[in-house]
């Protein structure tokens, strides 16, 4: 299986301006997204999806390979979709992975994790999930995920689901981790479909798949990541690198 991964770096994020240039223990979060990427031993290359010149430079300076895309786009995905365009059907691209530029706390293992269901053909779209720290449970930007016993996932939501009426004493509630891997019909299909009403609500785009009858299934690993919206979660993620040096 030949897979490639895509970052989407987007300098225009809303909630934490320039977020994916912000030092975090020393390192931009770019940076500690990108060397996590390139430790996937399953990968034959890794490519920053940016929007801007100046991440362009970024990548540049540091020898990434990064490809200057549209700044219009309206989601990672989109970003990862015009990155896939460029590859024609001579390069026999099995799979191509969204790591999500502001996961600073990325690792190679996530990856791993993410192709293991690609491994069946018939599996068009994949994802990962760990056990939801307390912390995180009732934290809407921690987005929670409901899987079936085949590992199929029934439904993402940032509310706390699902609910556990009757305080079930040791219940496992399961946390989303951003890191997709598609076929390439599934991109092609994704980026032609509307948002989706559920889409639209939880302002989740996974949902876009869901709601139009594309299954997605999900694998367990055990390394939580912290996304960063806001300036909260950075300072999070900077005491955890910062406890682990």
């Amino acid at each position: 299986m030949k897979a490639v991964a895509i970052i989407p770096a987007r300098i225009a994020s809303t909630r934490l301006p320039r977020k994916i240039l912000r030092e975090i223990a020393g390192q931009t979060m770019l940076q500690r997204v990108y060397e996590a990427a390139k430790g996937c031993k399953l990968l034959s290359e890794v490519i920053v999806a940016a929007d801007s010149p100046e991440i362009m430079e970024v990548c540049n300076k540091r020898g990434y390979h990064a490809q200057l895309t549209s700044d219009k786009h309206k989601s990672g995905t989109d970003r990862v979709h015009e990155v896939a365009q460029g590859f024609a059907a001579k390069d026999a691209i099995d799979v191509f992975v969204n790591v999500q530029g502001d996961e600073p706390l990325a690792r190679p293992e996530h990856i791993d994790a993410v192709l293991a269901p690609m491994k069946d053909p018939k599996v068009q779209v994949s994802t990962v999930f760990t056990p939801c720290p307390a912390t995180d449970i009732a934290n809407p930007n921690a987005v929670k995920i409901v899987v079936n016993k085949q590992g199929r996932a029934l439904y993402f939501s940032r509310s706390t689901i699902p609910f556990d009426r009757d305080k079930t004493a040791g219940f496992r509630y399961m946390k989303h981790l951003g890191f997709y891997a598609y076929r390439k019909a599934a991109l092609d299909t994704f980026c032609l479909l509307p948002e989706s009403d559920l889409e639209r609500s939880e302002r989740l785009e996974q949902l876009r798949f869901l709601e139009n009858g594309i299954d997605i299934y999900a694998a367990e690993t055990p390394f939580d990541t912290i996304g960063v919206d806001t300036e909260e979660d950075l300072k999070r993620v900077e005491s955890i690198l910062l406890s682990r040096k």
